[in-house]
């Protein structure tokens, strides 16, 4: 499984990377078997929230026992600080584990910055001081929110929606966070549902190495699929831009 530097946490995740908001509609035993086939087929980034009723609990059941060889995020949707960090004790149990690698604010409508009334970004950085996560992270579906984010130095990684058919100025992001070596995690890979081609949308954020897609993964032809572009990657070739363009 090829992996790459998440920006400037050094974390060198797949880049195939799992997104576990899916699971929660499976049961225990099926997310078991899901999660362990990613982990032993390379996978070694997942990524939950505390929002995501039972998805961290199935993350930590299957795999705490490997805990040091991956890499695991996690958000908060506190709206202050002390639910922020009332957040990442109950993540912590769930997960099984004492520490998570990155603690993203999950979707603010605002940019949590130092001295802002709801004590968020004060928060991140009591959880870091404590041991609780190593690096601290922004998820968001505002470009502008995303832009200021990676700008304001604030933040290890960013988490956006990119996908093969996000607009031009969405993409910009990507260079963005190259240039101030931040990590950019793309979320909503498949645009929710939108593009039913996996390999495009696979091929075609390929192509920026700084960009690392959690998949959605809720059944096992869909983590399959995934396993199988890893191992013989498309070229993003006239053919498959077409079938983007088409999108």
């Amino acid at each position: 499984m090829e992996k790459t530097s998440l920006g400037r946490t050094n974390l060198m995740v797949s880049r195939t990377s799992f997104g576990a908001l899916p699971i929660q509609r499976i049961s225990l035993k099926d997310a078991e078997y899901l999660l362990r086939k990613a982990y032993n087929n390379g996978i070694n980034y997942f990524d939950t929230a505390r929002k995501y009723s039972d998805s961290e609990e199935k993350i930590g059941y299957a795999l705490s026992d490997v805990r040091e060889k991956i890499i695991i995020s996690t958000k908060s949707h506190g709206e202050t600080g002390k639910e922020l960090l009332e957040h990442i004790d109950i993540s912590l149990k769930n997960l099984k584990t004492d520490y998570v690698d990155i603690l993203q604010i999950h979707n603010p409508s605002f940019l949590p910055v130092p001295g802002h009334k709801s004590g968020l970004y004060e928060a991140l950085l009591k959880a870091k001081e404590m041991g609780k996560t190593r690096f601290i992270g922004i998820t968001n579906h505002k470009l502008n929110i995303a832009n200021d984010a990676v700008l304001s130095g604030l933040y290890d990684t960013v988490q956006f929606p990119l996908s093969s058919i996000s607009s031009q100025e969405d993409l910009a992001l990507i260079e963005l966070c190259k240039k101030h070596n931040i990590g950019l995690i793309a979320m909503k890979a498949l645009s929710g549902g939108l593009i039913t081609n996996a390999a495009s949308a696979f091929t075609f954020l390929r192509q920026y190495e700084n960009v690392v897609p959690i998949w959605g993964i809720q059944k096992e032809w869909e983590l399959d699929e995934f396993i199988s572009l890893e191992g013989n990657p498309p070229n993003l070739d006239q053919e498959m831009i077409e079938i983007i363009e088409k999108d």
